[in-house]
């Protein structure tokens, strides 16, 4: 038996990855899908979400957060998990979530025994995630117009998951859940707000700590969101960082969301 924690990324909560934790659990492993502060059943709205006029311009009641806050917290789970003589935790980290992951992994390298990016950001050499969304592969991703507010102003990447027109709401599944049948349900589950210091920070990945701890890379060959030539070039930065650890890839015929779409694919990948 391993123990899988399933870190969720930009938006989403521990809810959206009950399906691959039921995989994992299913293959006799024990998986737990935490909700970052903000997310899920820890989510905090700005004022006015979602039917009062001129919310998307309110404060983010998440603007507050750090990038150490996200991974001392994720930090406090490992370490709750943490026996001596039994095997280390994987990290399971989807989309921005990669980003909580990684520094958790610099800060603590010895709780994490191996680090799983799901179609993830993995900030390396151009230091914060945002910078990776200024390159030349970024440019094939969809969603532009789904941001709203400023988010100098608001102190968030901010959506809004129960907007009723039907374009955004198109926009919304063909970027981030592309392919699902029940891609409205899960829309409908997520948050407003991404604390923009995911983008904003730079996880400082090391060779001598996040670098000594393995990591595998699943691919996500549809993906709207992060162009598979965005995740190439993560995958390639990182190898360059701690070429002693380097990736073991693998691709998937899946979009953004392909912890939802190919759970059991996932499964047997990680712990069949």
């Amino acid at each position: 038996m391993r123990t899988f924690v399933l870190v969720h990324g930009a938006w989403h909560g521990a809810g959206h990855l009950c399906g691959l934790a039921r995989e994992l659990t299913c293959r006799g492993h024990r998986a737990i899908a935490v909700d970052l502060p903000g997310h899920g059943t820890r989510a905090r709205f700005p004022s006015g979400y979602p039917d009062r006029p001129g919310w998307p311009d309110a404060p983010s009641p998440l603007a507050g957060l750090t990038l150490d806050d996200l991974a001392s917290d994720l930090l406090g789970l490992l370490r709750g998990l943490d026996r001596p003589g039994e095997e280390r935790p994987v990290v399971v980290a989807h989309s921005i979530g990669g980003v909580v992951a990684t520094r958790a992994a610099e800060l603590a390298p010895g709780l994490v025994g191996e680090l799983v990016y799901l179609a993830a950001f993995v900030p390396t050499v151009l230091g914060a995630a945002g910078a990776y969304l200024a390159t030349p592969e970024a440019t094939a991703a969809s969603g532009a117009s789904l941001y709203l507010g400023d988010p100098a102003a608001t102190g968030a990447v901010r959506i809004d998951p129960r907007r009723a027109d039907p374009g955004y709401r198109r926009e919304l599944r063909e970027t981030y859940l592309t392919g699902l049948d029940d891609a409205d349900a899960l829309a409908h589950a997520l948050t407003p707000d991404q604390p923009l210091c995911l983008l904003g920070t730079d996880p400082a990945a090391t060779a001598g700590r996040w670098g000594s701890v393995p990591r595998r890379y699943l691919r996500a060959a549809r993906d709207r969101a992060l162009p598979p030539g965005l995740q190439d070039l993560m995958i390639s930065h990182a190898d360059a960082t701690a070429p002693a650890t380097a990736f073991r890839t693998d691709t998937l015929d899946a979009g953004h969301a392909l912890f939802a779409s190919h759970p059991a694919a996932i499964a047997d990948l990680l712990g069949g």
